[in-house]
């Protein structure tokens, strides 16, 4: 089994191959803090390769065998293909080679608690919430999160070894590598279907993953998911349920929203303390996100009075409903969204305080996820007024024909909704300026590059104004 003491420096020089990753870059930056001559390879330039840069890292932009000499530690990411030359030759090479969640599950054993936000969607908001209330508090935990929070300054913060705070993906039954002391479960979904062959598939990793937690450990689990219960039933690990529906250990409560969409309610622990709760992001998607932070820095230690002041201050996280600015009257949100019960949600949250229409322009992503989902994908956006579909982003797979953004269009209209396809991002901002009114909303949607079209359409305008 693969180890590694952060503090003996066994390794003196560590590779990454697909740098420029967020996750991957996070634990660069670890390890560039700790001292530790740092390398990697990735296929663009970046803000984040840029960061690592101006932190020591020697970065290559393409991938090369010559680019991993003088390392004793490779670390690769689950995007990188087999047959990469890079990885090639570090499998064949001296050095110690191991994937980026061993090498994660390795770190996590560094610090005494070990807190792992995991499910299907919710992890980065989640996990963000919980640093910011701990940011505010004397844990100064080391904190991983998928996505850049203002809070900490970007996506990772070093602090002692006490505390450690991280996402945990499912993705290719990466959770099992995982051993955290604290483990949330938000949600338990049907995705990464180029890997999982069903649903039940997926449980039954989140099931092993229970397992995996100590008995003197915790879980922190969503009561109301209809699979939460094959995990509870299967742990050795002390169970804090939450949600709203159900009788749990913490319940959301008279909830209401603001003219915002900001929820406010009655967090009820126990059935023996009762506090306000106020948020300060959209959705009620986030009422369970934040139950889930209460949860967990409560079982932590942190007093509900720091708990709820703290969980006001969170904001939301970059590509998370994030407001990107006006166009005139004309608001511009982006947004990570690229999963059926995710896109609802959003979409949700944005109905209830929209004044004017909203223009949805999704960008799906992955054939795989697209043909696998594309009925519950055409019944999601149902609060749009208007969806327009881009091409497919491919991430890390080829376009073997069987599946297009025009088929996801189509089933849009076929379920009663306005869609239709434009795939190149300069007709669907074309189309952008001509239609939209005072009041309306622009709502870019997907994990890939679609937040480019709310930048550029920002930045014509602004240009225009000049």
């Amino acid at each position: 089994m693969f180890e590694f003491f952060i503090k003996d420096h066994k390794y003196s020089h560590v590779h990454f191959i697909g740098i420029g990753g967020i996750s991957m870059s996070g634990l660069a930056e670890i390890l560039l803090i700790e001292g530790y001559k740092v390398s990697g390879t990735d296929a663009k330039e970046s803000g984040i390769i840029d960061r690592l840069r101006k932190l020591g890292a020697k970065i290559y932009i393409g991938h090369s065998k010559e680019n991993i000499q003088g390392a004793d530690l490779i670390i690769y990411t689950d995007a990188i293909s087999k047959d990469n030359e890079e990885l090639v030759a570090a499998a064949n090479s001296e050095a110690e080679l191991v994937d980026r969640a061993t090498f994660l599950g390795a770190l996590m054993k560094n610090y005494e608690n070990s807190i792992a936000v995991s499910g299907t969607h919710g992890k980065t908001t989640t996990t963000s919430m919980i640093a910011t209330i701990t940011n505010h508090v004397n844990l100064n935990p080391t904190i991983l999160i998928g996505g850049e929070l203002d809070e900490i300054g970007g996506n990772v913060r070093l602090g002692n070894n006490k505390y450690f705070l991280t996402e945990a993906c499912e993705y290719k039954a990466n959770i099992l590598k995982y051993y955290p002391t604290l483990a949330i479960i938000l949600n338990i979904d049907e995705d990464h279907l180029d890997y999982f062959k069903s649903l039940d598939h997926i449980i039954d990793t989140f099931v092993q993953y229970g397992k995996n937690i100590p008995e003197n450990g915790n879980l922190i689990i969503n009561k109301d998911d209809p699979n939460a219960h094959y995990v509870i039933n299967s742990t050795r690990a002390n169970v804090v349920t939450f949600g709203i529906n159900e009788n749990c250990d913490y319940r959301a409560e008279n909830i209401t929203y603001t003219d915002e969409g900001y929820p406010k309610y009655t967090l009820n622990i126990r059935n023996t303390e009762f506090y306000d709760i106020c948020l300060s992001v959209m959705g009620k998607h986030n009422i369970y996100n934040s139950l889930a932070a209460i949860a967990a820095t409560h079982t932590l230690g942190i007093n509900m009075e720091e708990i709820s002041k703290n969980l006001t201050l969170y904001k939301g996280v970059h590509r998370r409903l994030e407001l990107l600015g006006y166009m005139e009257n004309v608001k511009i949100i982006d947004d990570y969204a690229h999963h059926p019960t995710e896109i609802k949600a959003s979409l949700k949250a944005l109905r209830s305080s929209a004044k004017g229409k909203i223009y949805c322009i999704f960008q799906p992503h992955t054939f795989t996820r697209t043909k696998a989902l594309l009925n519950s994908f055409a019944e999601a956006f149902s609060d749009a007024d208007i969806t327009i579909i881009a091409d497919i982003y491919a991430a890390r797979e080829l376009d073997n024909g069987e599946i297009h953004s025009r088929d996801l269009a189509n089933r849009i209209i076929e379920n009663g909704n306005n869609a239709l396809y434009l795939g190149s991002f300069e007709d669907i901002k074309n189309y952008i300026i001509k239609e939209v009114k005072d009041d309306d909303i622009i709502l870019t949607m997907g994990a890939g590059n679609v937040y480019q079209i709310g930048k550029d359409l920002l930045n014509s305008y602004k240009k225009k104004a000049v």
